[in-house]
């Protein structure tokens, strides 16, 4: 992926998917384009940054329209263009992330399709023009929860409900212009997000005792399919989901 650049949204820490995306972006030779949500955060990422060695980076709360345009309008001024975008940002309250799917209250409803699902078509919106003739591509990340009832994982799952049916949407859109727009479903990874889903640690030995490959998957697993889909290996795939989780989405539990 020489001389392909790449916008990355949502890395919190070293145990992020988005890390392991970018890291595997990196080992192939692609020019990375990082953002964080706010100084906090910022300083996060400066710490880690040398391990992905220290890629351009931006301030950007996806929630902002007026961020996501200037994080893409300085894409535009440092890289001239755009070659791809991966979309790994979700939040949920967390007192809404167990119990009753029925105590969901509209504020947490909200949020998480704000911040998870419609965040991705600003993404779109803004960045699309940056990789038109270019054969871009756009990933989402994703969890079996979004066509399965996952204890606890409640509003999220509508969230990435959501999220997949934006990505046939857009991949229909987009695709005159020549870009593909795809998700990652994800197998359960300990992640700072994951962490706030109760009963998190029990999905974990479930899907490492009863998946084919009995184990779970790594950030690294994600990385390398995240990469083959934003690489031209992926030319003729769009509006897909594609699972990377030991095949345990296959089982009949």
């Amino acid at each position: 992926m020489e001389g392909k650049v790449i916008a990355v949204f949502g890395i919190a820490n070293h145990r992020s998917i988005a890390f392991g995306i970018s890291q595997a972006l990196r080992e192939a030779g692609a020019t990375l384009a990082l953002n964080y949500q706010n100084e906090r955060m910022g300083r996060s990422l400066d710490k880690i940054a040398d391990r992905l060695g220290d890629p351009w980076r931006r301030e950007c709360d996806v929630t902002s329209e007026e961020a996501v345009a200037g994080f893409f309008e300085a894409v535009r001024e440092e890289f001239g263009g755009l070659d791809g975008i991966v979309h790994s940002v979700a939040t949920a309250k967390r007192e809404e992330l167990g119990g009753s799917f029925t105590e969901t209250s509209w504020e947490g409803y909200e949020l998480a399709q704000h911040v998870s699902a419609y965040s991705l078509i600003r993404l779109c919106r803004h960045g699309a023009p940056l990789m038109e003739g270019r054969g871009g591509s756009v990933i989402a990340m994703t969890y079996h929860g979004s066509v399965k009832a996952v204890p606890n994982y409640n509003v999220m799952g509508v969230a990435k409900a959501a999220l997949e049916s934006s990505v046939r949407y857009l991949a229909s859109d987009l695709g005159p212009r020549g870009i593909r727009v795809n998700a990652v479903s994800a197998g359960p990874i300990r992640t700072l997000s994951a962490s706030g889903v109760g009963g998190f640690t029990s999905i974990l030995d479930q899907v490492a005792e009863k998946a084919p490959l009995r184990r779970n998957v790594t950030t690294e697993d994600v990385g390398r399919a995240a990469r083959f889909l934003l690489s031209e290996d992926a030319a003729g795939i769009t509006g897909q989901v594609l699972y990377v989780d030991a095949g345990f989405s296959v089982m009949g539990l």
